[in-house]
């Protein structure tokens, strides 16, 4: 019997490893894309000194990429959920009741405050890209 327990507790902390770490290679294979901050692209553009038909150029391409990456991140995210799904339903079976609560508060809380960073990061990309046309159209005048 205590064989058992053993093995179920190492395949519980087996499954949280995994999730872990397989949830850590996507968050850092996401940042390549999506999540790479404008900042960082803004700066490159300014040291390489591009000019803004250049800079059109380089955002349509990693765009592209980014389009790309995702395709091939989408049955890789299913397999995460599902990763994730099940290690929070072993959670579940730990936890007490007020535990649980606490849990999912911060789950949410953790959604919230990424939607957020999500939304204000589309708005600033939507305003730079504007002001990248605006230029184009005035330097073709």
């Amino acid at each position: 019997m205590q064989r058992s327990k053993q093995q179920a507790l190492m395949f519980l902390l087996g499954a949280v490893l995994v999730g872990g770490v397989l949830g850590f290679s996507a968050r850092s294979m996401l940042r390549d894309g999506k999540e790479h901050s404008w900042a960082a692209r803004q700066t490159m553009y300014d040291d390489l000194e591009l000019t803004p038909a250049q800079r059109a150029a380089m955002d349509s391409v990693i765009d592209e990429k980014n389009r790309r990456v995702d395709s091939i991140l989408k049955p890789v995210k299913l397999v995460l959920d599902s990763v994730r799904a099940n290690t929070r339903t072993q959670f579940f079976r730990i936890f007490t009741p007020n535990q649980r609560t606490q849990f999912e508060n911060r789950v949410r809380e953790d959604s919230v405050r990424r939607d957020q960073v999500r939304r204000t990061r589309e708005h600033e990309d939507s305003l730079r890209r504007s002001e990248t046309q605006r230029t184009l159209e005035q330097k073709k005048k």
